[in-house]
């Protein structure tokens, strides 16, 4: 089915951006570009409620933390 080829292909495509992005330091996508992928996945999955797996990047905010980041008690 080609929408959850798509669905899959996104979802890919948005958590390597967000690992980029939060563990990495290093973004490979615009924000725009981010928000235009994430708006399309959100739509497919509103439209086919099936797609949407426990994992998918509309169901979360944010990543783990740069491990960078050091401890402060």
């Amino acid at each position: 089915m080609m929408s959850e080829t798509r669905a899959q292909t996104l979802r890919d495509e948005l958590n390597a951006a967000a690992h980029d992005y939060y563990v990495r330091s290093a973004p490979t996508l615009t924000d725009a570009e981010y928000d235009a992928l994430w708006r399309e996945l959100s739509e497919l999955e509103a439209q086919h409620p099936e797609l949407q797996t426990p994992d998918s990047p509309t169901l979360r905010v944010g990543a783990p933390p740069d491990t960078a980041f050091g401890t402060v008690e």
